[in-house]
């Protein structure tokens, strides 16, 4: 009877933790990604378009999958907690998004994967990445060609406007070097004559932008940053109230009235990244995976903008353009669209 007693209690006991083990696996293997942004806290269509990717690569949110977001609200200044935070959550990739949100990941861990989309920054400079094809480390995503793109902007806005000298540079300081320096360099092949405008919040754009035209700028390229992408709209209005013809990397910018924009589609960049997270998560080294660059970069001209800076657009460049606009978005009817 004891025997038996013994044998039964060993059985009944397996039936009982098994189901336990079953249930602790289950939440062990459900993976956690951390997203790290520095924008205000709010519906976002991008980070959508990454959940949405994840879900056709079988990491469904709330089954397969977990997201904790921690947004900066516009203060890169809190992104150093928020990066610590998601480190203490024991996340297993991070998603960050912009170069202050990068910087911030990467010195909260040198361990956890780390997935970025990062316009502005130089991997390899910025000691993030041994090498774009092999990064090596925990950093890998989505980067531009720095010297490629600056060298285009300007080259676009000097045949846009022959004969233009001075130009002006608007640079998010907080955003690094890497730009600025590509654009100085560039800008001497094109003897430009190059002014930079530094700014660190979006109370900036107004005194800066008015001082420029008293400078003598005749236009403005745009760098990229979270910031100047986030108030695109706004610049677009300070720079058409200036008469000051601009390029920016960012069409809400062209649509909102701005002059002309070229760039990536931003939004598609979240695709990319999310198969990058997914590739991760099924157990590939972030030091493993090349850096990628945008396939595609579009022109954008407004037009009605151009009419009213009393500028003619080349016909070798309107030829270029992949959208040409005629009114910014949501013209009002006395606006003449």
């Amino acid at each position: 009877m004891t025997w038996r007693r013994a044998v039964l209690g060993m059985l009944v006991g397996g039936l009982i933790a098994t189901p336990r083990l079953g249930w602790a696996q289950q939440e062990k293997i459900i993976p956690v990604v951390g997203v790290l942004h520095d924008r205000p806290a709010g519906p976002s269509t991008s980070i959508r378009t990454m959940k949405e990717e994840l879900s056709k690569l079988g990491y469904v949110e709330g089954q397969t999958v977990t997201f904790e977001v921690r947004y900066a609200g516009g203060k890169p200044e809190a992104l150093q907690t928020l990066a610590r935070e998601l480190v203490r959550r024991t996340v297993d990739v991070i998603f960050a998004i912009g170069p202050a949100a990068l910087r911030a990941a990467r010195d909260a861990t040198a361990t956890i994967p780390i997935v970025t989309i990062n316009l502005e920054t130089d991997p390899v400079a910025a000691g993030y990445v041994r090498s774009v094809a092999r990064p090596g480390g925990n950093v890998t995503g989505l980067f531009l060609n720095q010297p490629g793109l600056t060298g285009k902007w300007l080259q676009l806005i000097k045949e846009a406007i022959p004969g233009i000298h001075r130009v002006a540079l608007l640079h998010d300081r907080t955003s690094g070097p890497w730009q600025r320096d590509a654009a100085r360099a560039a800008g001497q092949q094109l003897g430009m004559d190059l002014q930079v405008l530094d700014v660190e919040y979006a109370t900036d754009f107004d005194e800066v932008l008015r001082a420029t035209t008293k400078a003598g700028a005749r236009a403005l390229v745009q760098l990229t940053s979270p910031m100047i992408d986030l108030y695109a709209r706004r610049i677009a209005e300070l720079t058409l109230k200036q008469r000051l013809p601009a390029i920016s990397p960012y069409r809400s910018f062209a649509r909102g009235g701005g002059l002309m924009s070229y760039g990536p589609d931003q939004t598609e960049w979240y695709r990319p990244a999310a198969s990058y997270i997914a590739k991760i998560l099924k157990g590939a080294k972030s030091g493993d995976l090349p850096i990628e660059e945008p396939a595609k970069l579009e022109l954008a001209i407004n037009l009605k903008t151009a009419k009213a800076l009393g500028l003619t657009i080349p016909p070798s460049v309107l030829a270029r353009a992949d959208e040409v606009i005629a009114c910014p978005e949501k013209a009002g009817a006395s606006s003449g669209c």
